[in-house]
């Protein structure tokens, strides 16, 4: 089944545009979702609308409301959230080019993946994607998407654009308030150079295909096996893990380290013996 765009439109660049698509870049149905079930009947749980003293309602009968203090509201109806919402335009203007290490990480919401609408568009997309690769710059607009308006960054994903949504600024929090009780004191050099030692054994390019979902596909065989036993009960056994045994949390953090270094050796790349 072929994958439904996102959103269909124009990127504008002055006077430019390109049609182009936008397709999720994320698999939300890789994750394991559950529903509340019943046991006694084995019937899946729904919901009911219900206000405190008067019981289940109606949908017709339901508003949205803002809480500005505990238990008062402001009320606001469909018709009065229609008239404020922004108008779904098919154009994303790109107003402003920064460099990529100037967006905190922390800004990032959501990828997308940016492909030309029809071969008319390819040269002026190509252009584009060289253009920012070339500058080593991002591309910030704003699109306008079911009535809100989202901050995105675009920039070159190999043949492709890549888009991503950025959180707004008072969506994230300041991170320095968490920090204020850390102690300023600078590490012993030896500590410090013993730590730089195990990251450069331990450094490689990232590979994403190299990490597994333990906890998911435990989760999954144990589902499966549930399925084919047609049991009501599981019973999952802990395996204890000699390394997180009993004994003292005190380490002393120089031997470690020193320990540490000592066991990470080198990989060695695997050579094919020439024949003689």
């Amino acid at each position: 089944m072929a994958a439904r765009a996102y959103w269909q439109g124009q990127i504008r660049l002055a006077l430019v545009s390109i049609p182009v698509e936008i397709y999720s870049a994320t698999k939300s149905g890789a994750k394991i979702r559950f529903n509340q079930i019943h046991e006694p009947s084995g019937k899946r749980i729904s919901y009911e609308k219900v206000v405190p003293g008067i019981g289940p309602v109606d949908r017709d009968e339901i508003i949205k409301g803002y809480e500005v203090s505990k238990g008062n509201y402001v009320l606001l109806n469909e018709d009065e959230m229609d008239a404020v919402r922004i108008e779904s335009k098919r154009t994303l203007e790109l107003v402003q080019f920064v460099d990529a290490c100037e967006i905190d990480p922390l800004y990032f919401e959501k990828p997308y993946y940016v492909a030309p609408q029809d071969e008319l568009a390819e040269e002026a997309f190509i252009v584009l994607r060289e253009a920012l690769r070339k500058a080593k710059k991002v591309a910030l607009g704003q699109l306008s998407v079911r009535g809100s308006e989202k901050l995105v960054a675009v920039k070159p994903c190999g043949k492709g654009l890549l888009l991503e949504t950025l959180r707004y600024a008072d969506e994230v929090r300041a991170g320095q308030a968490f920090f204020d009780d850390i102690d300023d004191a600078k590490p012993k050099k030896e500590l410090l150079e013993l730590a730089n030692t195990l990251i450069e054994q331990k450094s490689a390019p990232f590979d994403a295909s190299e990490f597994e979902d333990r906890y998911g596909q435990a989760l999954r065989k144990l589902i499966d096996k549930k399925a084919k036993s047609k049991s009501k009960t599981a019973v999952i056994e802990d395996v204890d893990d000699p390394d997180t045994g009993g004994g003292s949390n005190v380490i002393d953090l120089m031997a470690a380290l020193k320990k540490s270094v000592g066991e990470e050796k080198p990989k060695k790349t695997s050579r094919r013996k020439k024949s003689a």
